[in-house]
């Protein structure tokens, strides 16, 4: 039979090592949607499938939504971490565009494309929503299920 002693070192060295633990869960979630192509809080959402190109530019027409490169999926992780909060989050300047959606107006700066001068000009976008990124229901279940198991393991494990 443990002490309480014992129990109190066993749920303070558990509740030291959660934080990380729970942003490495947020984050797998978040990686997910990528995979799943879908957002999922009380239901998956799927995301909308990307257009079809009809000018003949350099678009993928195959593979994931939102997976060119795969920059913005490698860039999701843990920002910052406290005793009582778990912030995720990624630096990458689309990612708000993608996660929130986009519908407006939108500058170009003079640039050189394929040896011609594109001069300065603004343009209408509409970005559909596709979020990775959230407050979900099923991640607070995921969440929630996880730090119960742990505490539950870190009490028990000194046998009580």
């Amino acid at each position: 039979m443990a002490t309480f002693k014992e129990i109190e070192q066993a749920l303070s060295q558990c509740l030291t090592t959660l934080p990380n633990q729970i942003g490495t869960v947020a984050v797998n979630f978040a990686k997910q949607r990528f995979v799943s192509q879908n957002w999922h809080d009380t239901t998956a959402e799927p995301w909308q499938p990307r257009k079809r190109n009809r000018r003949g530019g350099k678009k993928r027409q195959k593979g994931a939504i939102l997976v060119d490169s795969g920059r913005l999926k490698r860039s999701i992780r843990i920002v910052s971490t406290t005793t009582a909060t778990v912030t995720i989050g990624t630096d990458v300047a689309y990612a708000q565009i993608h996660n929130d959606g986009f519908d407006g107006i939108q500058s170009v700066r003079a640039h050189s494309r394929k040896g011609r001068t594109v001069r300065a000009h603004t343009r209408h976008m509409k970005m559909p929503r596709r979020r990775f990124l959230g407050d979900s229901a099923e991640l607070t279940r995921l969440l929630t299920e996880f730090i119960t198991n742990e505490l539950n393991f870190a009490i028990n494990e000194k046998g009580i």
